[in-house]
């Protein structure tokens, strides 16, 4: 038996057709082992390029990433589901983390000061810290990977990602882009699997730092395993995000911006609007307009026009989602619009957009992450009670509020122990140039992804001090 023949291929579907579009080996640990040491080996000439020379092969990836946006997004919608809308917005998210990155010799720089002492200058300079590793998840699988390695790339360390099984098309088409870029041989690397592939990873010695998004269990793990070995990790976990709506609130805008919130990305996302907290008198002509425009969403396969909202990841992932629908009926909230109901044209995973009213803090469906499109609607009777809800909770990735009430925004804003905050806005994610800041049990770590934390993350700090006779 020769080794190809004991490769298993695991197939990729489209999730709005059921359709499998490719099949992909997954890596074993010698897999996995072989590639980290071509990683190191590459490490070892890659961290002593200039910090100007190693910033070209990206801007040159970047200007690739331009030209073909349209094709990888249509990757991505025919293995994520989401639609090509959302799809494209993604890859522009992507490009633009590439765009900070490509600044590193600016964003690298350290700090001196002459004459800390009589005739002893002090400086500090920013070093690469080796290979290090990316875990990425099903629902960015574009914009997700690139939070991570061009900011490793730029620093001068080596990487390899281990993209999600679920939708490993986008990052393989994408990372071909670096190679077209010019970046040297071991530089990038690319490993496909599952906890095999994972776990050869978190154990390996020469893997310094290891940046993961998934769900909290899966976040904790990995975090707790990497520090175990002596690795830095940043690992990105769940949400129940808060949705806080006063009364002064524009309801037709408010009404449009849950909609994205909740319902974008079939509510496949750590920022998406999990729970509805209309406050006093907000409820009423909230609720009349919310649920008339769910109603009205337009479901469907999202490679199509026309269509908000695509189908959920993989037929298991649906039934798991719908199941949290049938815990939230039995639990006894009031189902305003039920997902079940909705019947597709053809094959695929789909869930209509599902509104529970009615719901308590101690129901499953307002405790749990669901990472689908179930929205579940807590009232309260003031903004006090709404903050009061929002922080009991274990997650703190993020939250909004929506008034036209400056003093109501900034008393949420300083008070919610939430890590990213939306002020009338849906979806408080941040640009490159800013971290993705979750707390509590949305992240473990101490330096978030992207941003100037990412610089942090990828470097290892060294201060000289020096005086000359």
């Amino acid at each position: 038996m020769t080794a190809s023949d004991r490769i298993v291929f695991h197939p990729v579907k489209n999730p709005a057709t059921g359709e499998v579009l490719a099949e992909i080996p997954y890596a074993t640990a010698e897999d996995v082992d072989r590639t980290v040491r071509a990683a190191h080996e590459a490490f070892l000439s890659w961290r002593d390029v200039p910090a100007v020379d190693r910033a070209q092969p990206l801007y040159r990836f970047k200007a690739l990433l331009e030209r073909h946006a349209g094709e990888v997004a249509a990757v991505l919608t025919s293995e994520n589901g989401k639609t090509a809308d959302d799809a494209k917005a993604e890859v522009r998210r992507g490009i633009q983390m590439v765009e900070v990155a490509c600044g590193m010799p600016s964003l690298m720089m350290g700090d001196s000061l002459n004459d800390v002492a009589k005739d002893i200058d002090c400086k500090t300079i920013r070093q690469p810290i080796g290979v290090c590793a990316g875990i990425t998840p099903f629902n960015f699988p574009a914009m997700v990977p690139l939070w991570m390695y061009p900011f490793a790339i730029a620093c001068g360390n080596t990487f390899v990602l281990k993209p999600s099984e679920k939708v490993p098309l986008t990052p393989t088409r994408v990372a071909e882009f670096l190679d077209d870029a010019g970046l040297p041989r071991g530089v990038m690397n690319l490993a496909h699997g599952d906890k095999v592939a994972v776990d050869a990873l978190l154990h390996h010695p020469l893997v310094k730092a290891v940046s993961f998004v998934g769900s909290t269990p899966v976040a904790k793990y990995i975090y707790t395993t990497a520090a175990a070995e002596g690795k830095r990790a940043q690992a990105l976990g769940g949400a129940k995000n808060h949705l806080v709506v006063m009364p002064d609130a524009d309801m037709p805008k408010t009404v449009e911006a849950i909609i994205g919130s909740a319902f974008g990305a079939a509510g496949e996302r750590c920022l998406a609007g999990s729970v509805l907290v209309p406050v006093g008198k907000a409820a009423e002509p909230l609720l009349d307009l919310l649920v008339k425009r769910t109603r009205a969403l337009a479901v469907g396969d999202g490679s199509r026009a026309g269509v908000e909202m695509g189908p959920l990841v993989t037929a298991e992932h649906c039934r798991k989602v719908a199941g949290y629908i049938e815990k939230g009926v039995a639990e006894g909230a009031t189902p305003l619009c039920d997902g079940r109901e909705f019947r597709p044209e053809g094959g695929g995973f789909f869930l209509g957009p599902t509104i529970f009213d009615h719901v308590t803090p101690q129901m499953t469906i307002a405790r749990e992450e669901i990472f689908g499109p179930v929205l579940s609607v807590i009232r309260v009777n003031s903004l006090e009670e709404a903050i009061a809800l929002v922080n009991r909770s274990p997650f703190g990735n993020a939250t909004a509020i929506f008034t036209a009430s400056g003093k109501a925004a900034r008393e949420y804003s300083s008070r919610i122990e939430v890590g990213m905050v939306g002020v009338n806005v849906g979806v408080a994610a941040p640009m490159a140039f800013f971290p993705f800041a979750g707390w509590k049990n949305s992240f473990f770590g101490d330096l978030h992804a992207h941003g100037k934390d990412a610089v942090a993350f990828y470097t290892e700090q060294k201060v000289i001090m020096s005086r000359w006779f």
